[in-house]
């Protein structure tokens, strides 16, 4: 009999020999579909992960992130390594397409030459060829949400054409987070459709603290029993406004997800999987913690990994965002456990994977009443637009300038979210601003704040990023600012990380008691008013010409 240890035994001695397989041959002549999918099968059963597609049905640019900061136990470890640390952790080569669509660095030429990667299409074809090879009943598709919001024609349907093209790909299960900013009862409208299970063992109704959605979906695949639980984003009424929401609570739950578990251990399952919105850090915590998980799929946190971590016997897989990657794990299960796995994080090339046709169709046919307006062109940029990243990006800074010169403000605050297709030096569509700004709560509100207001607002979002406890982060990335300068040690405590806050129209230090007019967007507070973030963007690129931000060089970091 082969155990998990002999096979990690062997992975590690070929790995030796040939890393992982398949990197030192992955130069740009070498691109092939068929180089891009094949990896060496494992048993019989196979998971396909999706995550984080964010709507965005058509290949895109989206550049992985400079900085992605670790604290306490995870300081230092995968993923908080990028660019040619995370390069040299996993040996993959610099300019390579691995690198390109793992790394940061020379973004700009790279994606000249290797081009976009995504779009649902080639999902599909990606998809297809697993199925193909492994056989359809021996293979699960689960999906860890943020598929039906923030493009615009996401937007435009209420979710309803990722709902109808998602379902083209036949997925056996998925969660939610950003789903739910359209609403409870617009997200009920659409489960009622799906025909396959949305799982949230963790939301509960308020009123009588009943689960609002099934929380286990039990499936038979290669002759192997398999539970796959669902963990909704545990901070949605916080990250998110409470109001869309008012009639479910959230949360973690630990105690409720190790029942889950040992019911599912109980009712006879061989492997359980943890399909998770989560974010990889609170599920590499939660796989220390709750015994019994096979697999945790995670998702929320953007990260993309070529190989899985293992904590314990617990594999955390992380299959990155916006299209760009389709995970495959491989599980050989015998003698009612695991005893080996394989892994590949596909990097989805849409000028090398050919587009199954039909879904190509179906998506040109949801596009064509707004072709036009998105292909409008509304601006030009000098550089590279990006947003990802624990502080600003460059496409963070033209929306912050727009809401400085577009609503008469002194600071603008923008929140720190991961989602955003990235836009190439030249022009500047209609698309690709709703592509960084599509949402249901877009107002662009204006106010006043204290200085101790200001200060308070960045510890908070401080805290929540770089609290040292996993538990304790609530999603996103630090808020965008504009028009404001600050220091921030990422090590210290909670109300000691933010200092030296200065205003830069005069070069003047933030007075606790002084008011000052701020502008901002995506408040979570209900009634807020103000034009939609995208109009404020398409006017400021209308009256400013080409961009050309730096990428928000008034952040000073320190104890990274």
């Amino acid at each position: 009999m082969t155990t998990r240890r002999d096979f990690l035994q062997r992975t590690a001695a070929l790995s030796a020999v040939l890393p992982m397989g398949w990197r030192p041959a992955f130069g740009k002549e070498a691109l092939s579909q068929q180089g891009l999918l094949d990896m060496p099968p494992v048993g019989r059963l196979t998971l396909i992960h999706l995550s984080d597609i964010h709507a965005q049905l058509r290949p895109i640019h989206f550049r992985e992130p400079s900085w992605n900061l670790g604290v306490g136990e995870v300081r230092g470890l995968v993923p908080h390594l990028t660019g040619h640390d995370l390069l040299a952790r996993y040996g993959i080569a610099a300019g390579s397409a691995l690198a390109h669509a793992l790394a940061y660095p020379d973004f700009t030429d790279l994606a000249r030459s290797y081009g976009p990667m995504g779009g649902l299409d080639r999902i599909a074809t990606v998809i297809a060829a697993i199925r193909a090879e492994r056989g359809a009943g021996n293979c699960l598709l689960l999906d860890s949400g943020d598929s039906w919001q923030n493009s615009y024609t996401a937007l435009e349907t209420a979710g309803q054409d990722m709902v109808a093209l998602l379902a083209r790909l036949s997925p056996d299960a998925m969660v939610g987070h950003w789903e739910f900013t359209l609403g409870q009862r617009r997200v009920e409208e659409l489960v009622a459709q799906l025909g396959f299970p949305f799982l949230a063992q963790n939301i509960r109704d308020t009123a009588w603290g009943d689960p609002v959605f099934d929380g286990t979906a039990h499936f038979e695949r290669a002759g192997t029993r398999i539970a796959v639980i669902g963990q909704a984003f545990p901070y949605t009424p916080i990250a998110n406004p409470r109001w869309m929401v008012p009639d479910w609570s959230f949360g973690i739950r630990e105690g409720e997800l190790r029942a889950s578990v040992e019911a599912a251990r109980s009712a006879g399952a061989e492997v359980v999987v943890v399909l998770s919105h989560n974010g990889f850090d609170v599920d590499r915590k939660l796989a220390g913690r709750v015994a019994g998980i096979d697999v945790i799929l995670t998702g929320h946190t953007h990260d993309a990994l070529p190989e899985p971590v293992q904590v314990g016997r617990t594999l955390v897989v992380a299959s990155g965002s916006h299209g760009k990657f389709v995970g495959r794990l491989d599980l050989d299960v015998r003698n009612g456990e695991v005893q080996g796995w394989g892994f590949r994080l596909i990097p989805v090339f849409s000028d090398v994977i050919s587009p199954e046709p039909e879904m190509s169709a179906a998506i040109a046919e949801m596009r064509a009443p707004h072709e036009v307006h998105l292909r409008r062109v509304v601006g030009e940029t000098d550089t590279l637009l990006y947003r990802r990243g624990n502080f600003n990006g460059t496409f963070d800074d033209v929306i912050c300038d727009a809401m400085l010169s577009q609503r008469d403000a002194e600071i603008a605050l923008s929140p720190g979210f991961r989602w955003g297709a990235s836009v190439l030096p030249g022009e500047i569509t209609a698309e690709d601003v709703y592509n960084a700004t599509a949402m249901t709560y877009p107002e662009c509100y204006r106010m006043t704040m204290t200085g101790a207001r200001l200060h308070e607002v960045l510890e908070d979002v401080a805290d929540n990023l770089f609290n040292p406890d996993p538990y304790f982060q609530q999603g996103g990335d630090m808020v965008r600012v504009g028009g404001l300068g600050f220091s921030i040690d990422v090590g210290a405590a909670m109300g000691r990380r933010i200092s030296d806050m200065t205003l830069l129209r005069t070069g003047e230090a933030i007075e606790s008691g002084r008011d000052y007019a701020v502008a901002g967007w995506a408040s979570v507070n209900a009634g807020t008013t103000g034009p939609p973030i995208w109009d404020v963007v398409f006017d400021h690129l209308r009256d400013h010409g080409p961009v050309a931000p730096g990428g928000g060089s008034h952040v000073r970091v320190t104890g990274a």
